[in-house]
């Protein structure tokens, strides 16, 4: 992220990294998780699940800070976000 200046704390802040895992099953395809995401990281796949509904996927992985906000919105609950654990 670039910024116009940098922050005090820059070098003390680690961004979290997630992982996106969906049930493919339980999904609706309302969106809502694709139209919010602050990073972009799912779109809406062209598949179809069991009940006849576009579900999300996953496109980058890597840009997941793990704000679980997919995972709030989701009425469903087909969709939620776990943390990867840093690597030492």
């Amino acid at each position: 992220m670039k910024y116009w200046r940098d922050p005090l704390d820059l070098g003390a802040i680690q961004v979290s990294k997630g992982r996106v895992i969906i049930i493919e099953g339980r999904c609706k395809g309302c969106e809502f998780c694709v139209t919010y995401c602050p990073r972009n990281v799912i779109q809406m796949s062209k598949a179809f699940n069991i009940k006849g509904y576009h579900f999300p996927e996953v496109v980058d992985e890597s840009m997941c800070v793990n704000c679980h906000f997919c995972e709030s919105l989701c009425p469903e609950f087909a969709i939620f976000s776990v943390a990867i654990p840093e690597k030492n």
